[in-house]
């Protein structure tokens, strides 16, 4: 071979319909393994949602002199401390809730009886045509299979998330403090030093963001919730407080959370209250609280950065539904913003973030996320990164 030519390249060139199938069917096992394995993975991606979430608060402390162990251990005690008391309050007004549901169920159908008399009068007219054509209509066979009662599934469900909420928070508390150790071995693993630096740096602008946006998410929700178990409370709609809770989880689910609130209040107004025009109260109450929020709490508090489109949040909240059910319902949109952060950081990913995007991104976010690239580090990761790279150099 000669001096000036250069060397054959080892690697084999695929086409790029192979390449395409290579990665659907990595994206078809990692969907599969996600969903037969998902009493692994769900603890896993809670924990790391619960360390991206409380990282700089983390980091914060720590700069006051505070170690991350102990930093870590308070946050992660106080979040369960927070779900213990949440469950022991909830726990009776939620008993009777579900042993009154068979009553409340045959009365909600009661009260809207009036919503099948059309299905009825077509299923009569369909009988009379089989009868005038000579046919006799089919005398169906009931098949009934026994299936686990209400307060059964209830528990089953209330054990595995309890578990996996506790799982998280172990594994949680373990990641955040063995933070500074993971990363070093990620600044380790990158070569040189300029890749070293831009790797801190997505790294603490990734932690931010989503740092921002779960925990302004939560107290935007936790306000709602407030003010919707404040409304209940005021127009006499029993177990306020569960209707506070419940709003403020369904809240985490953009269009169909505040949708089946709302479906939820109507119902229960309508077998509460004597007449229909005091019954329509609590869901309009509620859609008031919701349109404000919205439409003026979060585009005031979040801005437009992290608003996504409508058809990805669908087609990733029922990706997450059907793999992990409701957990993975309340999760679908927080792992959706984490997912666009780290896109919105790697140019290779530039146009799977632009679709998550609502929009795409104008010249001066362009300007403004490659200003924040080439930022200067912070001192703290500016010194991590010089002195890994200087262990890895050979004299």
């Amino acid at each position: 071979m000669a001096s000036g030519e250069n060397p054959p390249s080892l690697s084999p060139a695929f086409p790029a319909s192979v390449r395409v199938g290579i990665v659907g069917i990595f994206l078809i096992m990692a969907v599969g393994a996600l969903y037969y394995a998902r009493s692994f993975f769900l603890p896993l991606v809670l924990a790391s949602l619960l360390t991206l979430a409380l990282a700089p608060l983390v980091r914060m402390l720590a700069n006051r002199g505070i170690p991350a162990a102990v930093s870590a251990g308070l946050l992660v005690l106080l979040m369960a401390l927070t779900l213990a008391v949440a469950s022991y309050t909830l726990s009776d007004p939620l008993t009777r809730l579900l042993s009154q549901a068979p009553a409340t169920i045959t009365a909600i159908g009661q009260r809207f009886a009036f919503l099948r008399q059309p299905f009825a009068m077509l299923n009569d007219a369909s009988h009379q045509f089989e009868r005038l054509t000579g046919g006799e209509p089919a005398t169906p066979q009931s098949v009934v299979i026994a299936q686990p009662g209400l307060l059964t599934w209830v528990a089953g469900t209330a054990a595995g998330i309890g578990t996996t909420l506790g799982a998280a928070l172990i594994l949680s508390l373990f990641l955040l403090a063995n933070r500074d150790t993971l990363r070093i071995k990620l600044v380790r693993v990158v070569p040189h030093l300029s890749d070293k630096k831009r790797s801190l740096r997505v790294l603490r602008d990734i932690e931010n963001e989503v740092s921002r946006y779960l925990l302004t998410i939560t107290a935007i929700n936790l306000g709602l919730g407030f003010c919707v178990g404040a409304a209940m409370a005021f127009l006499g709609m029993p177990n306020a407080v569960l209707w506070g809770i419940g709003a403020a989880l369904l809240n985490y689910i953009p269009f169909l959370g505040a949708l089946a609130g709302q479906c939820l209040a109507l119902a229960v107004a309508a077998v509460t209250f004597p007449t229909l025009t005091l019954a329509i109260l609590p869901p309009l109450a509620y859609l008031a609280i919701q349109l404000i929020e919205a439409n003026f709490v979060t585009p005031t508090v979040l801005g437009r950065r992290l608003e996504l489109n409508p058809v990805a949040i669908l087609i990733f909240l029922a990706l997450t539904t059907w793999m992990w059910g409701i957990v993975g319902t309340i999760l679908g949109v927080p792992i959706l913003v984490v997912v666009k952060v780290f896109a919105d950081n790697f140019p290779a990913l530039a146009s799977f973030g632009e679709f998550l995007s609502t929009e795409a991104a104008t010249e001066e976010d362009e300007a403004t996320a490659a200003a924040a690239t080439a930022a200067p580090l912070p001192p703290p990761d500016l010194q991590l990164a010089t002195v890994v790279a200087a262990k890895e150099t050979p004299p």
